[in-house]
């Protein structure tokens, strides 16, 4: 069975690792979802300011090597996402960039509450994060991405840091086609 990306890819085998900080790529867009409604769950909280930092260690984690040390993103991975079915492929780069946003927002939100003792600020920043959250989580938007796609497309992005994002074919499993050799016309 394929998804956007091509074939459903599998678990590597026993033995194999992927590097210590490295980015799922592809990446479920169910568990994605999973996460961002996590994130907008504890969002709605923040009225509990103590939350604030471990959101931000939570986006860190994920930044840093997606689900691995990310107890949200283990549970979104190897619990939920499994039983919503069929994982759905997208390219990790612009999901990456998405928890970066996630990461500077809950970070200053940590700086400013504790910091600075403004706390208004610090929940106002958590309230930007609850309306992103939820319009990935619920609607599948994700804003981040979607700046990603606007960034590579001004050059400030490079376009080899998501092949899949910069070209459509390669996105729904198309080979591009063949040169055509000199002369045959």
């Amino acid at each position: 069975m394929g998804t956007a990306l091509g074939p459903v890819t599998t678990t590597p085998p026993v033995g194999t690792r992927r590097p210590f900080f490295a980015f799922p790529n592809p990446v479920n867009d169910n568990a994605a979802r999973v996460v961002a409604a996590g994130v907008a769950l504890l969002a709605l909280v923040t009225g509990w300011l103590w939350l604030i930092p471990l959101l931000a260690i939570g986006f860190a984690a994920r930044v840093l090597s997606g689900p691995r040390f990310s107890l949200l993103g283990r549970l979104a991975t190897q619990v939920i996402a499994p039983r919503l079915g069929p994982a759905l492929l997208v390219p990790g780069p612009p999901k990456r960039f998405a928890q970066a946003i996630g990461l500077t927002l809950t970070t200053v939100a940590t700086a400013a509450a504790y910091g600075f003792g403004a706390d208004r600020l610090a929940l106002a920043l958590a309230a930007v994060l609850l309306v992103f959250a939820s319009l990935e989580s619920i609607f599948g938007l994700c804003a981040g991405c979607w700046l990603f796609g606007l960034l590579m497309k001004a050059g400030v992005i490079p376009a080899d840091v998501c092949e899949e994002c910069n070209n459509i074919r390669l996105r729904y499993g198309f080979a591009d086609p063949a040169p055509p050799e000199p002369g045959s016309h």
